[in-house]
């Protein structure tokens, strides 16, 4: 994926209510607590963390126990840290005093709040990255002294394993904002894992590569435990009698069939905001749905012309809140016109959106009657709401109006399984339609009726379609 594609547009949450999401999250909710119990004997290291006397205190305060108490309290201390929350004040005495961050998060806007949770996000997902380096210590041979770190088994690249992690909540992002409902299902961790693992033009997968899909499960199981508490995603991590020593018989029965006991992973609505925050930032054009509410309605034709359908709606009831029915219908329909590769599928969103637009829009598209490239669509609307007296179209506008419409089906789906559904009725319910159809003065004739050769199951009429193809091109000079 290059940063000049163009993702579908994110369904966001209003920025009220993830900042609400933010505020309680693990990871905020300890940095900010530990940066409001800092006070004038707090004392550093050098590179900004809690000495190690400190850590209890703060691991109480935050009401953390066990082995892993003080680290996590390191960490959290770290946020602070890292997010503005906690300031270094002096670095040769190492005191600190509260940072601007920490204001924003009482008193900031949203939009401030949010700043400060991306901050922090940031500092995990660079720990996420490094791997546990627990295991990787070796003692001395004698049992005393300090371990050595052994770099051969660490065998660790940081901007590859920094690139893997992005990669993979890229592969999440584009799942969650493809997906219909806006939302996004869980995914699979097999699945995920595979996406940036198995190469695209592998039919099947090679026992070298399957074992690299699962060192990667097992990677990504460590980092999606280290996410959930940033509130990025919510994750069933994998369950543990996966993990158990060949021989070793599990603690309860188990069932193979049952794909969640690999993992299974979704991004919350905090986590899509922050992925496409970090997306922008990287370069990527990551648009959201609300974006072309503010503009005119060729942007917005033109914007959702590439959003799956779900999304385009979305898109056009806002944009829609915002406007007259009147004017609004007006605007769309002098945004619809053009003769370029792109106008058919303008149009098709265009009649798209006015079915949402009330019949006080009517005015609007009996002015367009007559017009060439919009009275076809202007009579489909007119009938649809009841309207009297709407003037019978010429053979020669519906077969204008067919072709723009399967022009238009292209562009958006391609060779679907709708689209060719409906070029078989077309061929079906018209009579001789290919020694009519190549006559017509549409860019796209040409196009269509080769898509329509190419879509017909039956040959015989799929032939005819390519010669009325041929037929058109030579009219039109090639």
């Amino acid at each position: 994926m290059s940063d000049s594609s163009i993702l579908p547009p994110a369904r966001l949450r209003p920025e009220a209510e993830l900042a609400r999401d933010a505020l309680s999250t693990p990871l905020l909710s300890r940095a900010a607590r530990l940066a409001r119990w800092a006070g004038a004997d707090t004392r550093v290291d050098a590179g900004g963390g809690l000495v190690d006397e400190q850590l209890p205190a703060a691991a109480a305060e935050l009401g953390l126990t066990g082995d892993d108490a003080a680290a996590d309290a390191s960490e959290a201390w770290r946020v602070a840290v890292d997010a503005g929350l906690v300031e270094v004040t002096d670095e040769e005495e190492g005191t600190v005093a509260a940072g601007d961050a920490l204001a924003a998060l009482t008193g900031g806007a949203p939009q401030d709040v949010l700043e400060v949770w991306l901050a922090a996000l940031e500092t995990v997902l660079a720990d996420a990255s490094v791997p546990d380096l627990g295991g990787l210590v070796d003692t001395l041979a004698d049992g005393e002294g300090p371990g050595e770190l052994d770099l051969e088994a660490l065998d660790w690249d940081p901007d590859a394993e920094a690139d893997f992690l992005d990669g993979v909540l890229g592969n999440l992002y584009l799942l969650t904002v493809g997906d219909e409902t806006g939302t996004g299902a869980p995914v699979p961790l097999p699945a995920l894992a595979a996406s940036v693992i198995v190469p695209d033009d592998m039919a099947e997968p090679t026992n070298d590569v399957l074992e690299q899909v699962s060192d990667a499960m097992m990677r990504l199981d460590d980092q999606f435990r280290m996410l959930e508490p940033a509130g990025l995603v919510a994750y069933t991590p994998v369950d543990e009698a996966l993990m158990a020593d060949a021989g070793e018989e599990p603690a309860a029965p188990v069932d193979e069939t049952d794909v969640s006991r690999y993992g299974m992973v979704r991004l919350t609505p905090l986590g899509l905001y922050g992925l496409r925050a970090r997306l922008l930032e990287a370069g990527f054009e990551a648009p959201a749905v609300g974006d072309l509410v503010d503009k005119g309605a060729d942007a917005l034709l033109d914007g959702t012309a590439v959003f799956p359908p779900a999304a385009a709606h979305a898109e056009t009831v806002r944009w829609l809140d915002r406007r007259e029915p009147l004017a609004a219908a007006r605007e769309l329909l002098a945004a619809a016109r053009g003769v370029d590769e792109g106008a058919p599928l303008r149009r098709l969103r265009c009649q798209q959106a006015l079915s949402l637009v009330g019949a006080s829009a009517q005015p609007a598209l009996r002015e367009v009657l007559d017009d060439p490239e919009l009275g076809g669509l202007a009579r489909v609307w007119l009938a649809e709401h009841g309207a009297a007296d709407v003037p019978a179209p010429s053979q020669s506008l519906i077969f204008w109006l067919t072709i723009d419409t399967v022009a238009a089906q292209l562009a958006a789906e391609g060779n679907s399984e709708e689209l060719r559904s409906l070029v078989e009725g077309l061929a079906r319910q018209h009579s001789g339609f290919f020694d009519t159809a190549w006559r017509v003065e549409h860019p796209a004739t040409a196009d269509v009726l080769e898509a329509m050769g190419r879509l017909h199951p039956d040959k015989r009429i799929a032939k005819e379609a390519r010669k009325a193809a041929f037929k058109a091109r030579s009219q039109h000079g090639g």
